[in-house]
């Protein structure tokens, strides 16, 4: 008999984050995720995990109540709590994770992700198979992930006691040297690097740099639209046979189509490509050939399914998009990944920038890559103490209970303005 659920457990905490530069600004000193635990009556407990704003807290506490009295396997249900009409958010967290225009049902899939994740956390549980098992069976061992590489001061202004081991990386020097730690930490055999800092030039040397340290590895340059067609063109005539793809050139389709149409060269997006109903549009001019998925806005892992084949159909690429994600997040994005069979790109993700987790054992990345868990669930576990000490972070600290990325940056430097849009 599928168990039910009795109750929901909403944590928000706050995690460590480096001083990690992109288009908008800066990584504030700490971040905040929500943990939420769905316990069952057969005294089995689901987990999952996603953002932690303020946006994002008050629509999970509304729907947690619908989901007392359902059964775990009511996955459609789960995922179909609150739906309604979606209207454009007035101002859009950096949470986002600069993935274009935040709607209230982003939010809300967002939510709901992490409750279905739960669900089939506790299922996988129940019955002692892993998700996977859930969603059709693995078609590889392991996944591969990209190290994602950051422009970083080495310490963060507003935190000076939060140092971490990676230092500054402020030039190409730096982004190599970060590209060989990546390398030692987890053997990591292709890299991206987080763009639209500094001048196009000086990205594009930094490109080059990598491709000559890093000769077999595939790279890929990400500005978040951030620059002009003008400027997208340029670079990508001149990294045209360098990267495997940039992605999100541009911040809209027509230029992104343009993009490509001119220079021949892949584009991937997390940002015009964010929801179901703006596939068509992108994929009929052609503007993006990889698409990457995320399950904290695509509505859960079964959605993630879904998305890999509408890609299938239209002959695309998938892979997979991140943000300061925990070891929860990671086993659900490691799981879902094994099931799809077109994965031809390796994943993105912030992992090893984490230097905090709520799990009792942290993913191992070896290799590049991670092995498939055959444990029950995600094969991952809370580790209560943990939990408790950054969900008190959390209570201490209200000042970081919103990611802003702009308003970090402002309380360094005053005088920083709002990149204009193109930035470059």
């Amino acid at each position: 008999m599928t168990p039910v659920i009795t109750d929901v457990r909403l944590t928000p905490i706050l995690i460590s984050d480096p001083p990690l530069l992109n288009l908008s600004g800066v990584h504030q000193p700490y971040t905040p995720r929500l943990i939420v635990e769905v316990v069952t009556d057969s005294g089995v407990v689901g987990l999952g995990e996603t953002y932690g704003d303020t946006v994002y807290l008050e629509r999970a506490a509304e729907l947690a109540r619908e989901l007392i009295g359902m059964p775990v396997g009511a996955l459609t249900a789960i995922t179909g709590l609150g739906q309604g009409t979606s209207t454009l958010l007035d101002s859009a967290p950096a949470a986002s994770g600069l993935r274009g225009a935040l709607t209230t049902d982003k939010v809300r899939l967002s939510v709901v992700s992490a409750f279905e994740v739960a669900a089939l956390d506790a299922l996988g549980r129940h019955l002692a198979v892993p998700v996977h098992v859930l969603l059709g069976g693995k078609v590889r061992d392991r996944v591969e992930y990209s190290g994602y590489l950051f422009y970083k001061w080495a310490e963060h202004p507003l935190a000076p006691e939060a140092t971490d081991e990676w230092g500054a990386a402020l030039d190409p020097a730096g982004l190599v040297a970060q590209a060989r730690k990546f390398f030692a930490h987890g053997g990591f055999r292709s890299f991206k690097l987080k763009g639209g800092v500094m001048p196009p030039d000086a990205e594009i040397a930094a490109i080059r740099a990598l491709a000559a340290e890093f000769p077999d590895s595939p790279l890929r340059l990400d500005p978040n639209g951030g620059w002009s067609l003008k400027t997208a063109l340029q670079v990508a005539e001149e990294l045209t046979g360098v990267v495997e793809y940039l992605e999100d050139p541009t911040a809209t389709v027509d230029d992104m189509a343009e993009v490509h149409r001119r220079t021949g060269i892949s584009l991937a997006t997390n940002m015009i490509v964010t929801a179901f109903d703006e596939v068509k549009p992108a994929f009929d001019r052609d503007a993006v050939q990889i698409v990457l998925s995320d399950h904290h806005f695509w509505g859960g892992l079964l959605a993630t399914r879904d998305l890999a084949a509408v890609c299938r159909a239209y002959k695309k690429g998938i892979s997979m998009h991140s943000n300061s994600h925990l070891g929860i997040s990671l086993a659900a994005m490691t799981q879902v990944a094994a099931t799809v069979t077109d994965l031809d790109y390796a994943c993105d993700t912030h992992y090893p920038w984490q230097s905090e987790d709520v799990i009792v054992d942290p993913i191992v990345i070896s290799d590049g890559a991670i092995a498939i868990s055959d444990a029950p669930g995600l094969g991952v576990d809370l580790d209560p103490d943990a939990l408790a000490r950054l969900h008190d972070r959390w209570n201490a600290m209200p000042q970081w209970h919103n990611r802003d990325d702009i308003a970090a940056m402002r309380l360094v430097d005053p005088t920083y303005r709002t990149p204009s849009s193109p930035k470059y």
